[in-house]
């Protein structure tokens, strides 16, 4: 690895790690592009790494979002359990979908997950939503800037269940730390704060690319000469990510979110009808 390639890892990792951490996603989803255009590595070593840097972001950024009271540890274990299953599904398709394929599926799940956080949800559907008695236990408060204290709730439990599969499934195959599908989904379907859904996806994103990365590792797949400036610049950009996240403002947050889903589409849509952008 030469210098430029090893100074460019690092300090685009940062920035990835930083802007990821910052949506509660970590770096995993610009971590892949980077590595295919940067370094012109084959999709499946960039997933294996991106995994690492997944990894690396999650645990360097929740106890941050711990001590700021924004991760839902209860609902975090009850969601992971199906996530895990969604993994061990993915890590036996891994090789068996052809990577125009993976291109379009992470597409099409960008422009879904950007069009449910550009719909929204009324002001009621916030903050008044139906507490059915199964899930009391899971629901939770957190403080907001100005030191106001929001409580909420959480509903739709079995879809948010289903929906954590299917991101456990794609994170192992796409290499994305699958939170780009986890807030949405806790966002839109189990209707959480997305101060929330951002701390608690963060957390359990961690643990699901453990797993991934791990089968990644056995088969030979990771590159670790590769994975070195990627995990430092990670660490270094999901502290700084997580500090900001603190501070952000809900409705800002997601105003970004969904312009960093949109823009991620566009070279993901052309590499899957095979325009070669870089990746």
């Amino acid at each position: 690895m030469t210098v430029t390639l090893f100074t460019l890892l690092l300090f685009g990792s940062l920035v990835a790690g930083a802007l990821g951490s910052a949506l509660g996603m970590a770096g995993g989803i610009f971590v892949v592009p980077l590595l295919t255009l940067a370094a012109g590595v084959p999709f499946s070593t960039a997933v294996a790494v991106s995994l690492i840097s997944v990894i690396a972001c999650s645990c360097a950024s929740a106890p941050h979002f711990l001590s700021a009271g924004l991760t839902n540890l209860r609902l975090a274990v009850v969601l992971e359990v199906a996530t895990t299953f969604g993994v061990l599904v993915g890590v036996f398709m891994v090789g068996a979908v052809p990577d125009p394929i993976l291109y379009g599926i992470f597409a099409a799940v960008l422009l879904v997950s950007a069009v449910q956080m550009i719909l929204g949800r009324s002001p009621r559907e916030s903050r008044v939503t139906p507490r059915s008695p199964s899930y009391q236990s899971l629901g939770g408060t957190f403080p907001e800037r100005d030191g106001t204290v929001i409580t909420y709730q959480v509903t739709r439990l079995p879809l948010g269940a289903a929906l954590m599969f299917g991101a456990g499934t794609l994170s192992a195959l796409l290499g994305i730390g699958s939170g780009v599908l986890k807030i949405p989904a806790m966002d839109a379907a189990m209707r959480l704060p997305i101060k929330v859904s951002s701390g608690t996806a963060n957390l359990m994103i961690g643990v699901t690319a453990c797993g991934a990365a791990a089968a990644y590792l056995l088969s030979g797949a990771l590159d670790l000469e590769l994975s070195a400036p990627v995990v430092l610049g990670s660490l270094a950009g999901s502290i700084l990510g997580a500090k900001i996240l603190v501070r952000a403002a809900g409705p800002s947050l997601r105003i970004v979110f969904t312009i960093v889903l949109l823009a991620l589409a566009v070279p993901m849509t052309a590499n899957a009808f095979g325009l070669n952008w870089g990746f």
